[in-house]
């Protein structure tokens, strides 16, 4: 009964960056209060009682995301959806610093606004850390129950080679470096973070090798990614090259 308790009384900090992400954000925070609102998860009584804030972390995008956020605070309440704009972009890894220093949850998930993380998978997040008491809950397509929708063979190739030679180098203990749909404890959280200097997509590949060497503990979830539906992909082969340079980074400093 007191660990009942004491679970009831999490928050959730849902920090989600976005970049021109109009035509996508309103679904999002729809199927967020679809899959975690009161009496809607059936996993178990724990979840009778999700208290969660959506953050959202705008880095001055020009195709009108702020007037939507502020469309679903009306709707959705302003204790539920924080706007915290940027004047313009400054990297995923400070929009996540950002919206960190304005979370009230003991409890952050960092998600993409792009709906190739869904929802639904939000609160095998939270039953995987009720049961196992991790640190860090990380979602991976390269487990059994996992996998990727809508990329061509090559992009399934290079992600799946980029994790494979990760794997050998670093040796981090979990399947899946590159994801970027994790829940952590907000205190692990501000630890990791504050020791990262990687940016872009490196940084979530940084975030985990060092909470790895730091010992702490990290479950997985198995996720389907699914290529975004509305808007252009930002990943190019500039990031490839800062991929395997952060790889290099990290094999040397880890």
């Amino acid at each position: 009964m007191e660990e009942q308790q004491r679970n009831e009384r999490n928050k959730y900090s849902i920090i989600v960056p976005t970049y021109n992400e109009r035509l996508n954000i309103a679904l999002l925070v729809y199927l967020i209060f679809k899959h975690l609102k009161k009496n809607v998860i059936p996993l178990s009584a724990l979840f009778r009682n999700v208290d969660f804030e959506i953050i959202i972390v705008d880095d001055g995008s020009p195709d009108g995301t702020q007037e939507v956020v502020k469309q679903l605070q009306q709707v959705y309440g302003e204790d539920h959806i924080l706007l915290r704009a940027r004047p313009k972009k400054l990297g995923l890894g400070t929009a996540y610093s950002h919206g960190l220093r304005h979370a009230s949850g003991n409890f952050v998930v960092i998600m993409d606004a792009d709906l190739s993380h869904h929802p639904k998978y939000l609160p095998s997040f939270i039953k995987k850390q009720m049961e196992t008491g991790a640190s860090i809950v990380t979602g991976t397509r390269y487990v059994s129950g996992g996998g990727v929708h809508g990329w061509n063979l090559m992009r399934k190739l290079t992600s799946r080679g980029a994790n494979v030679l990760a794997q050998t180098l670093l040796w981090p203990g979990v399947s899946d470096l590159t994801g970027s749909f994790r829940l952590y404890r907000k205190s692990v959280l501000e630890e990791v973070i504050s020791s990262c200097v990687s940016k872009g997509y490196v940084f979530q590949m940084e975030m985990i090798v060092r909470a790895s060497r730091k010992g702490y503990h990290i479950e997985e979830v198995p996720i389907t990614f699914v290529d975004r539906v509305y808007g252009s992909s930002k990943l190019g082969g500039s990031e490839i090259v800062e991929y395997l340079k952060g790889l290099a980074y990290l094999l040397v400093t880890t």
